[in-house]
């Protein structure tokens, strides 16, 4: 079955996108768990981040509460000791929400070395491509697992915004990929990993640009150097489509 545009008319006035990558974890582990080998667990994680918005009656409150403030200055109290210090003004101080993100993924985890995550799939949610500062946490996030020899996927069907996180990650490990097209695909899966044959770290990666109306590709995904599972989306992404009857 051909690859959805689930952010545009006419599926995202039927459907909602966070229906499919909600579901879509619980289907990649169904099919992850027959072919891995004892101590090995695969379990999804969806973790729903939240929109910063600034409360203005705070931000006017605090701006009427300026003049009542001293500046910050050390308070010498004479006998010697640490000095301690006196209230201070801060140049902004606002009620506001975490910036987050959306997660949704896949993490396998190696039960026989103390529960160790040896892998992680991450379908990319709207909010990791929308602003800078999400797009490079997502980038600093794979780069810091790869860091602890954890293999990482990305799947991206985001089509609203032409980011690509991939070429992002590429670019902070300082390297290329000839698959990557210029400019690069707004939607594409990969797998990589890095590890270390002998001396020196190895970074290797299969990537696939994805096309709306065609299939979708299998990944790799290394559990350990020598240990590899394939990660079937085709059959996942129809069968969480299936599920929500999204046609």
């Amino acid at each position: 079955m051909p690859l959805r545009d689930h952010f545009r008319y006419p599926l995202d006035d039927k459907h909602r996108w966070d229906s499919l990558h909600g579901g879509w974890p619980m289907k990649i582990c169904e099919s992850l768990f027959p072919q891995l080998s004892d101590g090995f667990v695969a379990l999804p994680t969806v973790h729903l981040g939240g929109s910063v918005e600034i409360d203005i009656g705070a931000f006017e409150d605090v701006e009427q509460d300026r003049a009542s403030h001293r500046d910050w200055q050390p308070n010498d109290n004479g006998d010697g000791g640490t000095a301690t210090l006196t209230q201070t003004q801060p140049s902004l101080s606002v009620e506001t929400d975490r910036p987050d993100a959306d997660e949704y993924e896949v993490r396998i985890y190696d039960t026989k070395r103390q529960s160790k995550l040896v892998a992680a799939i991450e379908i990319v949610s709207p909010s990791n491509k929308d602003r800078p500062e999400t797009r490079r946490a997502f980038v600093d996030k794979c780069a810091a697992l790869l860091r602890q020899d954890v293999s990482v996927a990305i799947v991206d069907l985001v089509t609203p915004y032409t980011f690509n996180l991939y070429s992002d990650l590429l670019e902070r490990l300082g390297t290329a990929d000839p698959t990557v097209a210029d400019p690069p695909s707004s939607i594409y899966a990969m797998s990589c990993r890095g590890y270390t044959p002998r001396k020196r770290w190895v970074f290797q990666a299969w990537h696939h640009p994805l096309i709306l109306g065609r299939p979708l590709p299998t990944l790799p995904i290394w559990l350990r150097e020598d240990v590899v599972v394939t990660l079937d989306l085709e059959t996942t992404y129809e069968q969480t489509c299936r599920v929500f009857r999204i046609a």
